[in-house]
């Protein structure tokens, strides 16, 4: 667990003394660690950041600029078109896309055909890329093809893992690519699989230890299940593409195991840069909270409570007190269980409380990185004590592709 300190706080509330509240800041400090541990935890393999996880340009230029950081990996085709054309050159596309004008779009520039690749799990989705180009769109598609990382328990009456690609046994995923060669316009480059039972699922959570080691079970079982099952898909689909360029693998909580197999290349990660609060509970790795929100205090309704501006900002998932944001600066304050996070008002409880004046602000971690950036148009970047610059986030860019 990420103990919060009060000099933060002081720190947080001095550099954005002279702005009003709600607002979003990023710790350039603690965003700069947490990108050395995981080029660390990655072992000298490079890292494709997930642009979902951090949605502001300027942050992406800077991580990117660090040693051990290749690559974008995007969220939608618009989006990866978009930082095509912002100059980001080698931009991954993770999922199936059915945007007919952005395919007709990419298959139309050599430039961005050049610097974009899509997701391919699925004949169709051939037929709809093409079907997109116009008569001048012949450029030549690069495709990467997702292998579905999920473990199979008990003859596969269970499975435990996200419901993304069809493609699970090496001999499928390497028809599929006979399938993409055997047709004009489109050449395979690549291999994913994100394995987010293990990347996405922390292994320590706090106050349930027979659960925590339940997970740390099924964890020890898939990484051993899917290491074997993805270097026999690299090796089938490379007797079909001989100069495959990458495989990509792994999230911010399973850097260091994913890199350590043969068959990756590369390594995805982008939470582990923000630190959110569903990042806490691992035991592979500790970062530092860099990005978070802080609302202003409205109301003090009575002893012991406090209602702040705003604050509900639920994560996307499965519905849960997890993806609640976490009241973080001053430590003591929960929410009211008959209100909790509030559309335009948040009711906080705890004996902090009596020490926040009118005004005062109380700072916030969210639940996942990203989708914080979906509430600000601006990060103000602080350094020491300092706000040091002011960068839009997308939505402040006029961008929100979903």
């Amino acid at each position: 667990m990420n103990l919060p300190a009060g000099g933060d706080r002081a720190r947080y509330d001095r550099a954005t003394a002279h702005l009003d509240a709600p607002l979003a800041i990023v710790d350039l400090a603690a965003f700069d660690a947490n990108a050395d541990d995981l080029v660390r935890r990655a072992g000298g393999k490079p890292i494709r950041v997930a642009s979902k996880s951090v949605r502001c340009r300027a942050l992406l230029e800077r991580v990117l600029a660090r040693p051990g950081f290749a690559g974008i990996m995007s969220y939608t085709l618009a989006e990866s078109i978009w930082l095509a054309r912002s100059g980001f050159e080698d931009v991954l596309l993770a999922y199936p896309s059915a945007d007919r004008a952005g395919f007709a779009e990419l298959a139309g520039d050599p430039k961005l055909a050049a610097a974009v690749t899509v997701m391919v799990d699925d004949p169709a989705q051939l037929e709809l890329i093409d079907g997109s180009r116009d008569g001048a769109g012949q450029h030549e598609i690069r495709v990467c093809l997702e292998l579905d990382t999920a473990l199979h328990l008990f003859g596969g009456r269970v499975r435990v893992g996200a419901r993304r690609s069809p493609l699970r046994d090496p001999a499928a995923l390497a028809d599929l690519a006979r399938t993409v060669c055997a047709r004009p316009g489109f050449r395979v480059v690549g291999i994913m699989g994100y394995e987010g039972h293990v990347a996405g699922v922390g292994d320590a959570l706090a106050g349930r230890p027979l659960r925590s080691r339940a997970i740390r079970l099924m964890q020890a079982t898939a990484r051993k299940e899917l290491a074997a099952r993805r270097a026999e898909a690299v090796r089938a689909v490379r007797a079909v593409v001989p100069d495959l360029e990458f495989v990509n693998g792994g999230g911010t909580g399973s850097v260091q195991q994913t890199a350590a197999e043969d068959a990756v290349t590369e390594i995805a990660a982008g939470s582990g840069l923000y630190v959110p609060r569903l990042f806490d509970n691992y035991t592979s790795f500790r970062g530092r909270p860099a990005a978070l929100f802080a609302h202003p205090v409205v109301r003090r309704p009575g002893v012991g409570v406090v209602t702040v501006l705003g604050g509900g900002y639920p994560a996307s998932g499965a519905a849960g007190a997890d993806r609640l944001p976490e009241p973080y600066l001053p430590q003591g304050l929960r929410y009211d269980p008959q209100e909790g996070a509030g559309e335009v008002q948040t009711p906080l409880l705890g004996s902090p409380a009596d020490d926040l004046l009118i005004g005062d602000r109380v700072w916030f971690r969210h639940a996942k990185a990203g989708e914080l950036c979906e509430r600000f148009e601006a990060l103000h970047l602080i350094e020491g004590d300092r706000v040091t610059a002011t960068v839009p986030t997308y939505r402040g860019e006029g961008r929100t592709f979903l």
